[in-house]
C-alpha cells in the first residue's frame, strides 16, 4: 500500500510553469515524464491523494483487481521497463498495480515534481497572456501555458441520496475512497451496487463477514475471471514476444491482447456456439467472452441473446435457491461493460449471504440500525458499503471551476453532455488537454492512455517549436467528432442498455455518448491522420511578433 507522503511540494515553488498536469495515475505519470524528461519543460503534477496511483491509490477495497491480463496492464513505451517487471497471476491486484506505478515514478525520478495532498479547484484561461491561472485547495495560485488533465474515467464517486443517512449508527464506506485498516470480520455488512467493483467486494468479503446483505438494483451478466497463477516460463515467453504482442494490441479493437472474433454467432450451429461460449467461460475474462467468442455480440440482437442466454443458464446451474436465482438473472441486453468475477453467483449459496432486489422492494430509508425497504423489513447492518460507481468521464471536470474563453465554464460548455475533439481537447478551452476525456476510446486503458499522452506531447512539442501561443479545436471539429462517436455507438447495442458508459447510473444526468467505440487501431489511425494533415480541426494561433 502507498503511504501518505504528506504535503510534498517541491523545494522551490515557482508560480509560473510551462505545464500543469492534474492527476498522478497512469495518465498523469506518463504525461509528466513526456513533458519534463523528454521535452524539457518546467512541469508539476498535482494530486489530491496522499500518494501516486490515481484510481489505484483510492480503490483499496477488498478484492480490487484489474480485469485486464497482467502483462497488458502496464506501460509499453520502455522496453527495459517491460522486461524488468514480473507478475505471478493472470490478473493483477490493486496492491501490485500501486507498487508498479510507484516503481515507475521512482525509475524516472518523477516524485520531486509531483505535489500530493493538493487538489486543483479552479483553472481560468487568461486570453491576454494565453496562460491558465490555476488555483489549489491549499491556497496556491499557479500559472501555466498548458494544463493536461489526467483525472481518470472513474474518480468522482457517486453516492446515492438516501433518506436517513445521517441517522445510521454504523460505518459507511465508498469503494472509491476506501480507508486503510478496515476489518469486516464477523460484522453484518450491506453492499449496495453490483457492477464490477460490487462483484469484487461481495466475493472477497463473503467468507469473512458475519452476514452479508446485497442490495441489487440491476442483475448482472458476469463470467468467471479465471485468475490462475502463471509460471516463470510463461512470463519469459510473453517478454520474448512483447514486440508482436504490443503491435497487435495497438491495432486491435478493445486492446485486451486477443484477436477479436469476426465470426457471426448465428453462422455456426447451436452445438458449436455453446462449445465456444463454454470454452470462453472456462478460460475467463469478460471482454474475452464478449469480443473473442463471436464478432457481433455487441451489435446483433440474436447474437447478443445467445450470449445472454448462456450466462442465464449458468446462473440457473450455479445458484441453488430458485428465488435467489430468479432475482440474480438479468433479462435485458448483454450490452454493458463486460463483467467478470471470482465466484459471484456461487457466493449466494452461502448461508450468510442474502440478496435484496431494490427494484422489487425499493429502499425507503436508512435507520439507526440498518436499511428499511418498502416491504417493511429492516435489514440490520453494522457497515454499509457503497459500490455505486462513479460520475464517469466528465464528473471530475464538472466538479471543478474550469473557465475557458470568454469565461465560459466547462459546465456551460457541456450542458447538453460532455463533448471533445478526439477525446483530448474541447473547443473554447485553449491549451487544455484531457487524457481519457469524453469520447475517447473504449478499451483496455493503458494502451489508450499511451496513445493520447504521446499525441498530446507531440502536439505541445510542435507548438513550442513553431512559437504557437494557443491550440484549440474548432467547434465544427468537435461537433463532427461527437457525431462520429454517436454514429458508431448507434451501430452497437450499447446505447440500448442502461449503463454508466452513457451516464445512466447518475440520477438526472442526460444519457449521452461518452466513448469512441471504433476500436484502438482506428483511433490511433485518426490521431495520426489529424497530425499529418497539420493538425486538421485545430486553430493554432501563432505568437504575435515583438515590436
Amino acid at each position: 500500500m502507498a503511504e501518505d507522503h504528506g504535503h510534498t511540494a517541491p523545494a522551490t515553488s515557482p508560480a509560473e510553469l510551462d505545464a500543469v498536469v492534474v492527476g498522478a495515475g497512469f495518465g498523469g505519470i506518463y504525461m509528466l515524464h513526456k513533458l519534463r524528461n523528454e521535452l524539457g519543460l518546467n512541469v508539476r503534477a498535482f494530486d489530491r491523494a496522499g500518494g501516486v496511483g490515481g484510481t489505484w491509490y483510492w480503490n483499496r477495497y477488498p478484492g480490487a483487481l484489474s480485469d485486464t491480463e497482467s502483462y497488458l496492464y502496464r506501460y509499453s513505451f520502455d522496453e527495459e521497463l517491460l522486461n524488468e517487471w514480473d507478475w505471478t497471476h493472470k490478473y493483477v491486484t490493486q496492491p501490485e498495480i500501486l507498487k508498479y506505478l510507484e516503481h515507475v515514478v521512482d525509475r524516472y525520478d518523477l516524485r520531486k515534481d509531483i505535489q500530493l495532498n493538493t487538489g486543483i479547484t479552479s483553472a481560468r484561461y487568461d486570453e491576454s497572456t494565453n496562460r491558465w491561472i490555476i488555483g489549489t485547495d491549499t491556497g496556491e495560485t499557479i500559472t501555466a501555458k498548458y494544463i493536461v488533465n489526467g483525472l481518470g474515467l472513474l474518480s468522482a464517486t457517486n453516492v446515492p441520496n438516501i433518506p436517513g443517512v445521517d441517522t445510521f449508527g454504523g460505518d459507511i464506506y465508498h469503494s472509491g475512497a476506501w480507508p486503510q485498516g478496515v476489518d469486516l470480520t464477523g460484522k453484518r455488512v450491506g453492499v449496495m451496487g453490483t457492477g464490477s467493483t460490487g462483484l469484487q467486494i461481495i466475493t472477497a468479503i463473503a467468507p469473512k463477514v458475519g452476514h452479508l446483505t446485497v442490495f441489487q438494483r440491476s442483475p448482472q451478466y458476469s463470467v468467471p475471471v479465471g485468475n490462475t497463477t502463471v509460471t516463470p516460463e510463461y512470463v519469459a515467453s510473453v517478454k520474448k514476444d512483447y514486440g508482436k504482442i504490443w503491435e497487435q494490441v495497438r491495432g486491435s479493437g478493445v486492446a485486451f491482447g486477443f484477436e477479436e472474433s469476426t465470426v457471426p454467432a448465428m453462422s455456426v450451429s447451436e452445438t458449436e456456439r455453446q462449445a465456444v461460449f463454454q470454452k470462453a467461460w472456462e478460460e475467463g475474462g469478460g471482454f474475452r467472452f464478449m469480443f473473442n467468442t463471436f464478432g457481433d455480440i455487441a451489435m446483433d440482437r440474436d447474437a447478443n441473446e445467445a450470449a445472454a442466454s448462456f450466462v442465464r443458464g449458468k446462473i440457473a446451474e450455479i445458484v441453488k435457491d430458485p428465488e435467489t436465482a430468479r432475482k440474480l438473472t438479468p433479462t435485458d441486453l448483454y450490452a454493458k461493460r463486460p463483467l467478470c468475477d471470482s465466484g459471484y453467483y456461487a457466493t449466494f449459496n452461502r448461508d450468510n449471504v442474502e440478496l435484496v432486489s431494490i427494484k422489487e422492494t425499493p429502499i425507503v430509508e436508512l435507520t439507526p440500525k440498518g436499511i428499511r425497504t418498502s416491504d417493511g423489513v429492516e435489514h440490520e447492518i453494522d457497515v454499509l458499503i457503497f459500490a455505486t460507481g462513479f460520475d464517469a468521464v466528465d464528473g471530475n471536470y464538472t466538479r471543478m471551476d474550469i473557465r475557458g474563453r470568454g469565461g465560459e465554464t466547462i459546465q456551460e460548455h457541456w450542458q447538453d453532455g460532455p463533448t471533445s475533439y478526439l477525446g483530448v481537447t474541447t473547443a473554447g478551452f485553449p491549451n487544455m488537454f484531457m487524457i481519457l476525456g469524453p469520447n475517447g476510446p473504449f478499451t483496455n486503458l493503458p494502451p489508450s492512455i499511451e496513445a493520447q499522452v504521446e499525441w498530446i506531447s507531440r502536439l505541445i512539442k510542435d507548438a513550442e517549436s513553431g512559437e504557437v501561443a494557443s491550440v484549440e479545436p474548432t467547434a465544427e471539429a468537435e461537433e463532427a467528432w461527437t457525431r462520429t462517436c454517436q454514429e458508431i455507438a448507434d451501430m452497437t447495442l450499447f446505447p440500448k442498455a442502461d449503463s454508466w458508459i452513457f451516464g445512466a447510473n447518475i440520477p438526472g444526468k442526460k444519457k449521452t455518448v461518452m466513448f469512441y467505440l471504433g476500436g484502438l487501431g482506428n483511433y490511433r489511425n485518426k490521431l495520426a491522420e489529424v497530425r499529418e494533415a497539420g493538425y486538421e480541426g485545430f486553430d493554432l494561433k501563432v505568437l504575435a511578433p515583438v515590436e
